[in-house]
């Protein structure tokens, strides 16, 4: 199992533009929410929280970016686009999941202190993410040494 680690060579790949639009669609979810806090309540605007604020923009860039890596080599690289969107949407679904866990330990605690409740929440988040990012990374596991078993007896079956 390959360690969860971070690459800031990928900040140079992204072209100014691109950083400005997850920015503005950032800002843009940020000041819906506020809009429908204030016109709703801060109950109704907390739900708004959830949006994925810059997940459209992260998904289209990297893809994007993808297949521009792959033209330079001399390559389609449209497939390898769609992976590698559809990896980071699993790993915003992974991330969702922590962020319900933070809402409910908050919520559950908030009324006791502040500060235990973020804390408390925080570390909910971090357990929670960490521990679906493992169960995805191991039902795949498994799902693929099924597969290639499967695919191996029928190519010795048809030989």
């Amino acid at each position: 199992m390959s360690p969860i680690r971070f690459s800031a060579s990928s900040l140079k790949e992204g072209r100014w533009y691109e950083y400005l639009i997850r920015f503005a669609l950032g800002g843009a979810a940020t000041v819906f929410t506020g809009l429908i806090s204030s016109r709703y309540g801060a109950f109704i605007g907390g739900l708004f929280l959830a949006l994925p604020a810059i997940f459209c923009a992260s998904a289209t860039l990297i893809e994007k970016h993808e297949i521009r890596r792959k033209r330079e080599a001399g390559l389609s690289g449209e497939r390898r686009g769609q992976m590698a969107a559809a990896v980071d949407s699993a790993g915003a679904a992974l991330g969702a999941i922590g962020m319900l866990a933070f809402a409910i330990v908050f919520s559950l605690t908030v009324e006791t202190s502040i500060a235990a409740a973020f804390i408390s929440a925080s570390f909910a988040w971090l357990l929670i993410s960490v521990a679906a990012w493992y169960v995805r990374r191991k039902t795949r596991s498994a799902r693929r040494v099924r597969t290639e078993q499967g695919s191996g007896s029928a190519m010795r079956g048809s030989g």
